[in-house]
């Protein structure tokens, strides 16, 4: 059996037809006087938002883009009106070359501030005393970059300088583990775990070996790992330490509290006991460091209320001793006196 189409339902279906086709739009062939102000502007927008012109300058962008909209919306279906877009991009390109040229100084000034923060604290960390050759090269990396900043080489030089601040930043992940294991060494804190300190050195050995190669991701990628180890053996040996330094300041306290320094020496022995109960507080928190840190201050108190406990007692018992010696010294004086009363009554 054959279907039958309706008529209407022909007449709808070619309707739709006619609008998707009308919806399609030609394809524009810019005509040749337009190719080169279109390409003009267009490169003069991507470098602006490339050295970040619009957050230096937003209105002005704002300004410049509305002339590229204008631009692009202009008709040109003749030669006047192909000749005033052109016009209209041309304008528009150098909105966008007077805001870039006011933006890359200023972009290039963030750029050294970061170099030259990241530079001094790569120094402060000590690290260069060690390792100068270090800093020479990103200190080449970074004169590189200024020098293409001159010659007007933008691109270049923000390349360069990104890769200055990159070495920068690598050589302060050196710092850090330079610094960890330092920490580790200073403090005595290896015995606490030589495994993992043992293995620690091995890695930093090996990061060292590949960024001298030039590896700089699998220098960057070990030495972070031998800082995760160098940084668990200070956890674990600020754990163990602060125990010990516990159980030492619970000592001394007691001694402090036979010599009766609570008494003699109040204060002390109070100020003492108060870091003491705070170092306590820390070691349940599981704080190790300060919880250590406190342990051996609250000692030192305790230490230092026996002590002036010891001089007051000192004090106390020189003063009664000069006290009997007067009192011997006046029971002299009184029977000298009675003898010579006694020999003139005679």
């Amino acid at each position: 059996m054959k279907k039958v189409i309706p008529v209407f339902m022909l007449l709808i279906i070619t309707a739709l037809i006619s609008v998707s086709c009308k919806s399609i739009p030609p394809v524009d062939k810019v005509p040749e006087a337009l190719r080169e102000p279109i390409s003009k502007a267009d490169a003069a927008r991507q470098r602006a938002i490339d050295f970040e012109s619009p957050a230096y300058f937003p209105s002005e962008w704002e300004a410049a883009e509305a002339q590229y909209n204008v631009a692009k919306e202009m008709p040109r279906s003749n030669n006047a009106e192909i000749q005033l877009a052109v016009t209209a991009y041309n304008s528009a390109a150098e909105s966008y070359d007077a805001i870039f040229r006011k933006t890359v100084p200023l972009y290039a000034q963030a750029r050294e501030d970061e170099i030259l923060a990241a530079r001094e604290k790569l120094i402060s960390t000590g690290f260069t005393e060690y390792f100068p050759d270090y800093l020479e090269s990103a200190d080449k990396i970074t004169l590189t970059a200024l020098d293409q900043y001159e010659a007007n080489e933008y691109y270049k030089a923000r390349e360069t300088a990104a890769k200055a601040l990159n070495e920068y930043e690598t050589l302060l992940l050196g710092a850090d583990v330079y610094l960890a294991r330092q920490e580790v060494i200073d403090r005595g804190f290896s015995k606490y775990d030589e495994d993992n300190f043992s293995k620690a050195d091995e890695v930093a050995e090996t990061a060292i070996k590949e960024y001298e190669a030039g590896n700089k991701e699998i220098a960057v990628e070990t030495a972070q790992e031998a800082l995760l180890r160098y940084n668990l053996v200070l956890s674990n040996a600020w754990s163990a330490y602060s125990v010990e330094r516990q159980i030492s300041a619970g000592r001394e306290r007691e001694l402090a509290l036979d010599e009766k320094a609570n008494i003699a020496s109040r204060d002390l022995f109070r100020e003492a006991d108060a870091i003491y109960n705070e170092a306590g507080a820390n070691l349940t928190k599981q704080n190790f460091q300060e919880a250590a840190i406190q342990y051996i201050d609250a000692e030192a108190m305790f230490a230092l209320s026996r002590k002036d406990t010891a001089e007051r007692r000192q004090k106390a018992e020189a003063a009664i001793r000069i006290a009997d010696e007067k009192i011997e010294e006046s029971g002299e004086s009184g029977s000298e006196a009675e003898r010579l009363i006694e020999g003139g009554s005679r």
